[in-house]
């Protein structure tokens, strides 16, 4: 990996983080002002904090002079306990005002930090929903939660946490310069004289705590991917015995990260230690010539008190930069990671001009569709068909062959290469994605349930479905029995993707979802697979009483299951290249046929529909 060697080089990713946050931080450029005044207020404050203490000292202490100021003559004339009391108590008045302005700056900037970074990362979290599925194939999501959680709650140091102290800093050694001048124009020069030495090796450490920064962040990306695939998958993983293995790679990456972080810790604390010796010198510098100073007459004890006080201020921004720097090239690590992510664009998004999907009628026409996942490895090639409404469709072929591919093509999750993909005779890109979605009914092989009551999981087929609506759905559906025999019925909490139910039962709420949406169009993507014998039967007959009248696309590998289509399509090498009815293609003596008769001389009853296993069984006979 190539070296960043300079402090230009080190933070770009800074700059970039805050010109991507301006926008967000606009609507709240009335509060940024007021938090902005306080913050000055704090810094003139700290300018005056330690004069009373010099009128102290310069009352107490009388030194010769060789200039004698009006201020040195009032202060001569008064007691020396007034002068005590009133510096004792304009200590305690400037000290509690700059305490009020630093807690209002400090409590208002951190308001709008979080309002921006919870706008921000819902933003974030609606933009990664949006995204293609071609993005989330390649994605881990491990990675996406981190970027999403920890990722934005690291931005909090880009605007509050390191940010602000340093502008505020900043701001305050500004002024401190410019009374240290005026003080005494010598003594400021030699108390100056190492920020030289400072930004060089500045300019040298940050680049490096930068790289080590991203090296970690990537390194706890990778982590975090790895611990949710495991966890995502714990039952296989348990029930295969891998457990140790993926607690030894999640070790392994976790070393890795430790020993990032102990790097960046180390550049940090290379750079703090640094700068506090550099300050040490020039302070040491600065007392051995002001003493001399006092001694020759020409500053005051106080002076010299109020110099090194505002020496101290002055160098309080090096130190922080020194304190922070690891702190923001981490944020300025995790904002180009949030950036990047807001960057990629969904390849399936609304056009200019969409409109919302009415009711469809349920017309699907595919022409001359055209897909591939990658160049040059068309999954389907010129599919060609039209489908009337209310016709059950039902597509079958090898696995791999493109038939989910073709379901996915009618919901707009990918879009083709060429061709049109047309309902009702309306080209289905023309219509709003999310109009578009929730005007068809979705039953998958692997049915997640969310978190949430079953009653919840059923009514997200649509958000303002009424419990009866509910109820009639899981009728539908042959849910409705054994959700009331659970204890509390469709108030019951779902476990976690839905494991506390069985396949069938959850298959039968997914069938219920479908139904409240109450769609004209319906994918049914391997419905029945992996379901023992009750339960495919039940599951089969909720979805024969759901595509009753409906336009419904059967993904299927099981020919009883197609036996009952009014049509049926068989894909290979990405082309349909038998299509009829059931009767049709056992008599033609196809791959249908060929499929049909093995399976049905495997199983020839379980599987079919109520309605037609008899014919099914006759029809296998065929030629």
């Amino acid at each position: 990996m190539k070296r960043v060697r300079t402090l230009r080089e080190g933070l770009p990713g800074l700059r970039e983080t805050l010109r991507f946050l301006w926008p967000r931080l606009r609507p709240h450029r009335a509060m940024i002002s007021a938090c902005s005044m306080a913050m000055i207020a704090e810094v003139v404050l700290g300018t005056l904090e330690p004069w009373p203490l010099k009128f102290l000292f310069d009352r107490i202490f009388t030194v010769r002079r060789t200039v004698r100021s009006a201020l040195d003559t009032a202060l001569e004339s008064l007691d020396v306990s007034t002068v005590i009391a009133a510096s004792a108590v304009a200590i305690v008045v400037i000290a509690g005002a700059r305490a009020l302005a630093e807690y209002v700056s400090e409590v208002g900037f951190a308001r709008i930090a979080n309002r921006v970074l919870a706008d921000l990362r819902g933003d974030l979290y609606r933009h990664v929903q949006g995204l293609s599925l071609s993005f989330h194939h390649r994605a881990r999501s491990g990675d996406l939660i981190l970027r999403l959680i920890s990722d934005v709650n690291q931005l909090r140091d880009v605007a509050i946490g390191a940010l602000m102290p340093l502008v505020a800093n900043t701001m305050i050694l500004v002024v401190l310069v410019g009374v240290m001048f005026w003080l005494h124009w010598r003594l400021a020069a030699i108390a100056l004289g190492i920020l030289p030495l400072f930004g060089i090796w500045t300019f040298l450490l940050t680049g490096r705590i930068r790289e080590a920064a991203r090296d970690q962040r990537r390194k706890e990306s990778a982590m975090g991917a790895s611990a949710t695939e495991a966890i995502g998958a714990i039952k296989v993983v348990q029930a295969l015995g891998l457990a140790e293995r993926f607690v030894q790679d999640f070790d392994r990456r976790n070393q890795k990260s430790s020993r990032e972080d102990v790097r960046t810790a180390r550049l940090t604390a290379s750079l703090g230690r640094s700068v506090a010796f550099l300050i040490a010198t020039s302070t040491a510098m600065v007392l051995w010539y002001g003493a001399q100073l006092v001694l020759r007459g020409e500053l005051t004890p106080g002076d010299l008190l109020v110099f090194m006080a505002y020496l101290k201020g002055a160098f309080r921004p090096a130190r922080d930069l020194a304190k922070y720097a690891g702190r923001l090239v981490k944020a300025s690590a995790a904002g180009e990671r949030v950036i990047e992510l807001f960057q990629r664009m969904p390849e399936v998004r609304d056009r200019p001009g969409a409109i919302p999907a009415p009711a469809f009628q349920g017309r699907v026409a595919f022409e001359d569709v055209v897909f591939e996942y990658e160049p040059g490895r068309r999954v389907l090639d010129g599919v060609d068909f039209e489908v009337e409404p209310g016709i059950r469709v039902a597509v079958m072929g090898a696995s791999g062959i493109g038939k989910s591919t073709l379901a996915g093509l009618i919901l707009r999750l990918y879009d083709p290469e060429s061709g049109a993909i047309r309902i009702d005779g309306h080209d289905i890109r023309e219509y709003e994605l999310a109009s578009l979605r929730a005007r068809i009914g979705v039953v998958l092989q692997e049915t997640l349930l969310f978190a949430g009551t079953i009653g919840e999981n059923i009514a997200m087929g649509d958000v303002d479905v009424s419990p009866d609506r509910v109820e009639y759905a899981a009728r539908l559906a042959n849910a409705h029995g054994f959700i009331e025999a659970l204890p509390m019925g469709y108030e019951t909490p779902v476990g976690e993707r839905g494991v506390t139910l069985s396949g069938g039962q959850r298959q039968r709420i997914a069938i219920a979802r479908a139904a409240v949406r109450d769609a004209r169009l319906l994918i049914l993507d391997e419905p029945t697979t992996g379901l023992d014998g009750e339960n495919h039967r039940a599951v089969i007959d909720a979805l024969e009483r759901l595509a009753e009248g409906r336009t419904s696309f059967w993904i299927t590998h099981d020919p009883a299951v197609a036996a009952r289509a009014d049509r049926i399509f068989y894909l290979e090498d990405g082309r349909i290249v038998e299509q009829g009815t059931h009767r049709e293609l056992i008599r033609t003596g196809g791959r249908y046929a060929s499929l049909h008769a093995r399976r049905s001389a495997e199983d020839p009853i379980d599987g079919c529909f109520p309605r037609s296993c008899e014919e099914s069984v006759r029809l296998a006979a065929v030629d």
